[in-house]
């Protein structure tokens, strides 16, 4: 993990450090070790957890009079149905994807809007980021591409549909595609579509917790 760490830049660890909530401040070496403290206290909560969950079973064994059917709610997650040529794409893709820049806007460090845009080309005969030089960020070219036999995929293995009401369900291949409904889907008829979803064994990428 710490060679890893070490082959990333600067702006790589702190974007790490903003995804777990992290300080970013300080020089290579503190991003690293804070780093390194946070992934070693989720492996100390992972296992917490699993002696937690191991003790339950072993409650539940001991007692006879335990009711199977009590966790109704809980709808496990489907899985798709892939063949090994698609499976080494997608761990290809993966391996592929942690080697990968990050690309932001020319200036995003200076301008908090364009920090929160997606990548755009840079453009002008002066342009630092266009000219390649090695303190501005990457750019976007072809030999950045991943592995086609992935391409549109989602990391779980599915390709998505969208779906924005009931009858678009109706045409989705449950051992090969998803659901992601519509930002524009109000709550009501996503509960809906989500009860048909789980009738059909079909799966909601963008599921909300408690709906």
């Amino acid at each position: 993990m710490t060679e890893e760490y070490e082959s990333m830049t600067v702006a790589q660890l702190k974007e790490l450090l903003k995804e777990q909530g992290l300080p970013v401040s300080g020089k290579k070496a503190d991003l690293i070790a804070r780093l390194m403290e946070s992934s070693g206290a989720e492996e100390e909560e992972v296992v917490e957890a699993a002696e937690d969950a191991a003790e339950e079973d072993d409650f539940f064994e001991e007692d006879e009079d335990w009711d199977d059917d009590e966790d109704e709610g809980h709808v496990a997650k489907q899985k798709p149905v892939l063949d090994e040529a698609t499976q080494e794409a997608l761990a290809l893709r993966a391996a592929q994807k942690k080697k990968t820049p990050s690309f932001r806007r020319t200036e995003w460090f200076r301008y908090k809007r364009l920090s929160r845009s997606g990548w755009r080309a840079p453009h002008g005969m002066d342009n630092k980021q266009r000219r390649n030089y090695r303190y501005r960020g990457s750019l976007v070219r072809v030999g950045h591409g991943k592995v086609a036999e992935a391409r549109g995929l989602h990391p779980s293995g599915f390709r998505e549909v969208m779906v924005h009401n009931l009858n678009d369900l109706e045409s989705i291949d449950p051992e090969a595609q998803a659901a992601r409904i519509g930002r524009t889907v109000g709550g009501r008829k996503r509960e809906h579509i989500h009860a048909r979803a789980d009738e059909l064994g079909i799966r909601v990428l963008n599921r909300r917790s408690g709906v």
